[in-house]
Order: C-alpha cells, then structure tokens, then sequence
C-alpha cells in the first residue's frame, strides 16, 4: 500500500493555521521578488529569461532530465519559496521541472537545517544512496528512476553541472538573493508566528461569538441521538 488515508486525514486536521501562515510568507516572498527583479531589470516574465529557460533544459525537467508534459509539470524554485529555503521568484531561480521532482523535493525545501548541501537543490540532487541512512525516501526516488548507481550519479551530476551553467548569467541576482536571506529569514519567521498568533486568537474569538447550541449536540452524543 502506498497511500494511508488515516495519515492523510491527520495531516489535513492539524495544518490550518499554518496553511494560512505559509500563504502570507509566500505573499512576502514574491513582493520581495517583485522589488528585486525590478531594481535588477529583468523579471522571470520577460521574453529574454524564457528563452534562457528552455536553451538550458529545453522542454525537459531540470532535475531528472523527462520530458515535461501540459499536466505534469510545474513552476520549480531552485532555492524553495517557504519559510525554510527562502528562496525568490527570480531570474536564476525558476526553471521548469515534473511534478514528481517537484514534489519529491519538497522533503529538502522544508527541512530547516540541510546536511548534504548548502541549497535545497544541490542538497535533492546529492541523494545517490551513498550519503544517507538506510530509509531515505528521496534517496529511494533516484534509486526508482535510475536503478545503477553509476548511471544515477552521472545523471545527477550532469543535472547540477547543467543547473551551475544555466545560473550563471543571473548571478548577480542569486548572489544577492543569497546575502539578503538572513534579513529575509528573519522575517519570514517572525511574519509566520504572528499570522499562527493572530489566526489562533482571532478564531477563538469569532467561534465563541456564534450562537451554536454546541449543548444540545454535547447532549445528544451522551444518548446516542
């Protein structure tokens, strides 16, 4: 079995508060990007980017190097945009990749210390089955798509070297990306908890204002109604 609904309907319970928390850092991030990519003069939107984009990887995943499709592709942030990676939506750090990668990826993006890279990228590309314990699922993705260990790691490096030439012109922007995202971090954070403190009392004020008769359903649970 490969899906545990009980798991999935635990997780869904729980994560509310910080759905809306994650929106707001996103909603920073990108007017952060939108400062950035204007005093730099070029945005992911213009015409010359795009074509960066696709002489790089063409119409492939940056990652694992499939063909992209209308339904399986995503938007993918080299340096994740979340509260973690605080990455931005700028020149050097949007690409194109399948949604599986993008996906898969996301269980580097959201760890708040990494150990196999400094970037959320480098570090999804460093999961050769080499570098971690036994059970690393990301290790067990690579280890599906490219089942001999020479091939998976000529293929992972061929991905990084291709990603390292494709930054490279953009790199007045990931330079600065990368100095800015203490300050950056910071704020991230502090916006984070002060949404999860605002949603939390402010629910619990506007719940208590409604004029439910939680009694009677109290009531009618101890008889069985």
């Amino acid at each position: 079995m490969n899906f545990d609904s009980s798991k999935a309907l635990q997780r869904a319970t729980g994560r509310a508060k910080s759905d809306v928390a994650n929106k707001l850092v996103s909603m920073f991030l990108h007017e952060v990007s939108r400062k950035t990519c204007l005093a730099g003069g070029l945005a992911v939107s213009d015409t010359r980017y795009r074509e960066t984009v696709v002489e790089s990887f063409g119409h492939r995943c940056l990652y694992c190097d499939r063909e992209l499709e209308h339904d399986r592709a995503a938007v993918e942030h080299l340096e994740g945009m979340n509260r973690f990676r605080a990455g931005l939506h700028i020149p050097g750090n949007v690409a194109m990749a399948c949604r599986r990668c993008n996906a898969e990826k996301r269980r580097d993006d959201q760890n708040p210390v990494l150990s196999l890279a400094q970037s959320g990228w480098e570090s999804f590309l460093s999961h050769d089955g080499t570098l971690c314990p036994d059970g690393c699922k990301t290790c067990a993705y690579w280890s599906a798509h490219f089942q001999d260990i020479e091939t998976r790691a000529q293929m992972m490096r061929t991905a990084r070297d291709k990603i390292f030439r494709f930054q490279e012109p953009f790199r007045r922007f990931t330079e600065w990306s990368t100095n800015a995202r203490p300050a950056i971090q910071k704020n991230v954070e502090r916006l984070y908890r002060d949404c999860q403190n605002f949603a939390t009392v402010e629910i619990e004020k506007l719940t208590s204002e409604l004029n439910f008769d939680f009694e009677k359903l109290a009531n009618n649970r101890s008889t069985g109604k």
